[in-house]
């Protein structure tokens, strides 16, 4: 599905996240009170190679802690109900001939689950406070990075469609959640959900997007064995 936005607009949308307002401090823009985001329907400006329809879409995923006083985190995914309301998925639609591969992730995802976030797997994280901005000292910067991103992609998979019948071709991003509306187009159709990595295995209705659920889990464990310091 697509989102019926003027150029402007959706340039606004996807690459202003932040202003810069009181004496230079960044403050997320209230996107949900800025712009009114409506579904649009049809697949005349779909995506094709080779009769294969060409799908995008995202797991949406953060850090919890497991408790207040630990510096341990568990890794939780965001997980949306299928329109006929037979189980859970990520949010996933078509390729769109106007727009990047990866802006068509972000979009579909904020269209039907409703979060904003960054495309790739997040390896590395510090204190954020600890980031100097003093260009007298730009090496303090770069060993100062809050969130270090792994391969944004996670892979691309070949599956048939259980309502037409045809070949698709999905391919699935990483995506750390930053921002979680309260108003999105499809929160009268979809419900959704963050859990567990062993709860989205069995929620999960897609062979294929429980594989993108594993290649996720595989880059984070990665990561961590070689986390920066």
């Amino acid at each position: 599905m697509g989102l019926f936005l003027s150029r402007n607009i959706a340039d606004f949308v996807f690459s202003s996240l932040f202003s810069k307002k009181n004496g230079g401090n960044f403050i997320p823009m209230q996107i949900q009170d800025v712009v009114s985001l409506v579904s649009r329907t049809g697949r005349h400006m779909q995506r094709y190679d080779k009769g294969c329809r060409q799908v995008v879409g995202c797991v949406p995923y953060r850090f919890r802690k497991i408790e207040q006083s630990s510096s341990l985190e568990e890794l939780e995914v965001l997980v949306i109900s299928s329109q006929k309301g037979q189980g859970m998925l990520f949010p996933k639609g078509g390729w769109e001939i106007d727009e990047s591969i990866e802006d068509a992730a972000k979009r579909e995802t904020l269209e039907e689950a409703g979060v904003i976030g960054h495309l790739g797997v997040s390896i590395c994280k510090t204190n954020p406070k600890s980031v100097q901005l003093n260009f007298h000292r730009i090496a303090s910067i770069y060993s100062s990075i809050v969130f270090m991103y792994l391969q944004s992609r996670l892979g691309m998979w070949r599956y048939k469609s259980k309502s037409h019948g045809t070949v698709h071709e999905g391919y699935m991003f990483p995506l750390l959640v930053q921002q979680q509306l309260d108003l999105w187009p499809e929160q009268s159709a979809r419900k959704r959900q963050w859990m567990s990595v062993a709860e989205a295995r069995e929620a999960c209705q897609n062979w294929w997007m429980r594989e993108a659920l594993e290649k996720l889990v595989c880059l984070q464990q990665a990561g961590e064995e070689t986390k920066c310091t």
